[in-house]
């Protein structure tokens, strides 16, 4: 297994469209940086938020998930409450190869303020539009940037293809847009 290069990934990029929009070097410009990095790529938030609440005092159940326990924001920024948590997806949509697993991090600047940015991997085979979820872990209301950086995307190679990748098994979530809420 290895940690795969800008190289591979402008590679990649340019015969299988595995990022799109990509943009190819590191964009800061009073921005949160984004864009291909050394050995990774870091992705945009897009500028639909999915803020959860309780004012319908509702459970967050995963197996019946109800729409009415979040307010959705479309705009430039989002706020997210003290100790709460909202959903958005990258701007960038994904095509993961077969023989890939992507591992994703929150960006630093993110972190220092007590945002915490949680994906799952993307696994080999898997494409779409990541769904991207931010905890909130202050007293304080937190803000987040649409169209800005917000987490590194590491792309490891692993030593064969496996028997069945995530398109194959037929998953979930293949192929998804926007932000996609819990399935089961």
């Amino acid at each position: 297994m290895s940690v795969l290069s800008d190289k591979w990934i402008k590679k990649m990029v340019k015969e299988n469209k595995m990022i799109s929009p990509f943009i190819s070097k590191q964009i800061r410009k009073k921005k949160i940086s984004f864009g291909l990095s050394s050995y990774g790529y870091d992705a945009r938030v897009s500028n639909e938020f999915k803020i959860f609440t309780n004012v319908n005092s509702g459970v967050v159940d995963p197996k019946v998930f109800k729409k009415d326990s979040f307010v959705t924001k479309i705009g430039k920024e989002c706020i997210i409450p003290p100790n709460s948590f909202a959903l958005a997806s990258t701007v960038e949509y994904f095509k993961i190869p077969d023989n890939v697993l992507v591992i994703c991090l929150g960006k630093s600047t993110y972190a220092r303020c007590g945002i915490i940015v949680n994906v799952t991997p993307l696994e080999p085979g898997w494409e779409g539009h990541v769904t991207l979820e931010f905890s909130n872990t202050t007293p304080l209301p937190a803000k987040i940037y649409a169209n800005e950086g917000v987490a590194q995307f590491v792309f490891i190679k692993g030593n064969e293809k496996p028997e069945i990748t995530y398109s194959k098994r037929k998953g979930k979530y293949m192929r998804q847009r926007g932000v996609t809420l819990p399935k089961v």
